[in-house]
């Protein structure tokens, strides 16, 4: 009798890239592999005898091991060398540097080694895989790097050298570095480079630093759009992405973009041209443009910062706590008026909050103004995670969804205001407390009323110069006038992945 064959299950639609373009043997882990390379992925299984039953497949199939190409940043020829010998030599094989995901967020690079005598065998994998790895085009192969040595511990320079200056050679990324000598030198080179010939614009340092370099940037786009620096509107976009390496004291730029602080997790987010597009303040005053920048805050943070500053001549770690205690021992409000205009979040549509196509408060422009003592405002238009933060200070906002947080803390006592601190660091949700409000906002004005008279000496924001300081991206700044800031949506990319979905910054805040 015939036998009865049951028809063959069809095979899934092959995806583009993976068809086999090579297929050879290579020593892997002292084992001989059969190896098969597409545009999408790297597979090897070893080569076992055939099993007393005949029956080798489960084996093979079990020990299959794959890597996808979009994880690999560089790939090498392994040659041995005589002493002193830095070109050439006799070829052993391929080495192939990955990039892995461990936890917290964390990356990490390993070497998968391929041996083969065979010269000739090598060589055309090599320029196989090489022509893959030429075809990830956001992958920067050039860069403009600014290093500033005065950054927290005076570790920007050996974090760079030693750790990030190798990856970047080993993925053949061509730098042109900058030791910055004083502030404001990052901003006035990017404005007289040649941008065109670079791919991305990295910087090492703390958030003031990254705050310089990334207002050089978007200043240097309007100068090239032919834009009035000094009333910016409708600002051009960056021309470059930027990549931070931290290695100041807070880092909160890097915490946002990477959950961690970790400098080879930033370096590899770089080499991998991993790109996340960024909400951008403008800061200005009625008559001119201060800064781009990402958040602010006016009040305690501003005076703290103020005080910090004056005290230089301590140790990062010291002064910052010094003003810290000292700032909170003479805490006093400050009167000004708050203008904003609120974002309205529809509310049928509330999973889509993260969207920038956000319904804006009425069918037209409806500012809103409050006035009162306030110890302190903050204005952030990204999460600013930080280790003393580990949600944010401003988890209720979003990297590139068109809005900014307007955080006002009411007078209230010293010991309240601890308390509201406290919860920063803590699971808990730190605006539910009565004197704290929060709105989500696309534009803030904020006017300082001047005092006059004998009561103008007990201002605690204002100086001898008649000026209130604001701390922008954790740099003093010093204005008499009004402030006016407003979010302008994705304005540059950086380097990093969006920690909106990681579980720190997963907060529900009740916003008043």
């Amino acid at each position: 009798r015939r036998r009865r064959v049951a028809p063959l299950a069809a095979a899934p639609p092959a995806r583009a890239g993976d068809e086999p373009l090579l297929r050879g043997i290579f020593e892997i882990d002292k084992r001989s592999c059969d190896v098969v390379l597409s545009g999408r992925w790297l597979r090897w299984s070893p080569i076992l005898p055939e099993s007393p039953t005949g029956d080798s497949s489960v084996a093979l199939q079990a020990q299959e091991e794959i890597i996808e190409m979009k994880d690999v940043f560089s790939v090498k020829l392994k040659c041995r060398r005589f002493a002193g010998q830095k070109k050439g030599g006799t070829v052993l094989g391929i080495t192939i540097f990955k990039c892995l995901n461990k936890e917290e967020n964390k990356l990490t690079d390993c070497a998968i080694h391929l041996n083969n005598l065979s010269e000739d065998h090598c060589q055309l994998w090599f320029r196989h895989l090489k022509e893959i790895l030429n075809g990830f085009q956001n992958r920067p192969k050039s860069l403009k790097v600014f290093v500033n040595p005065s950054s927290h511990r005076r570790e920007a320079t050996h974090i760079y050298y030693e750790k990030v200056a190798p990856l970047f050679k080993l993925a053949g990324i061509k730098t042109d570095v900058t030791v910055t000598k004083y502030e404001g030198h990052a901003l006035s080179v990017l404005k007289e480079c040649e941008l065109q010939e670079f791919d991305g614009v990295v910087c090492v340092g703390g958030d003031g630093s990254v705050s310089e370099v990334a207002h050089g940037l978007l200043l240097r786009a309007q100068i090239d759009a032919g834009k009035d620096t000094d009333y910016v509107s409708e600002p051009a976009r960056a021309p470059l992405p930027l990549g931070v390496i931290p290695a100041g004291t807070t880092n909160i730029l890097a915490h946002t973009l990477y959950g961690i602080k970790h400098t080879v997790t930033a370096t590899l987010h770089i080499v991998m041209g991993h790109i996340q597009a960024v909400d951008v303040c403008t800061f200005s005053t009625p008559s001119k443009l201060l800064r781009f920048g990402f958040s602010a805050m006016f009040g305690f943070g501003a005076r703290t910062l103020a005080l910090a500053e004056k005290h230089r001549w301590m140790p990062s770690s010291q002064r910052k706590d010094f003003a810290f205690v000292k700032t909170l021992a003479d805490l006093k409000p400050e009167e000004c008026e708050l203008s904003f205009l609120p974002l309205q979040i529809p509310q049928e549509d509330t999973d889509e909050r993260d969207r920038i196509t956000l319904l804006y408060l009425g069918s037209k422009d409806q500012w809103q103004k409050i006035q009162g003592h306030f110890l302190n405002v903050s204005i952030m238009a990204i999460p600013c995670l930080c280790s003393m933060a580990p949600r944010g200070l401003a988890p209720n906002t979003r990297l590139n969804n068109g809005s900014m947080a307007l955080i006002v803390v009411q007078n209230t006592s010293r010991t309240e205001f601890i308390r509201h601190l406290k919860r920063y660091s803590s699971v808990k949700n730190q605006f539910n407390f009565p004197f704290v409000e929060t709105y989500t906002v696309r534009e803030v004005k904020v006017q300082p009323m001047l005092k006059s008279g004998p009561d103008a000496k007990e201002s605690v924001c204002l100086n001898a110069e008649g000026n209130y300081p604001w701390n922008i991206d954790g740099d003093l700044m010093k204005e008499a006038s009004e402030v006016h800031v407003r979010v302008h949506p994705q304005l540059i990319d950086l380097y990093g992945v969006n920690t909106d979905d990681l579980e720190s910054s997963q907060v529900t805040c009740n916003c008043i």
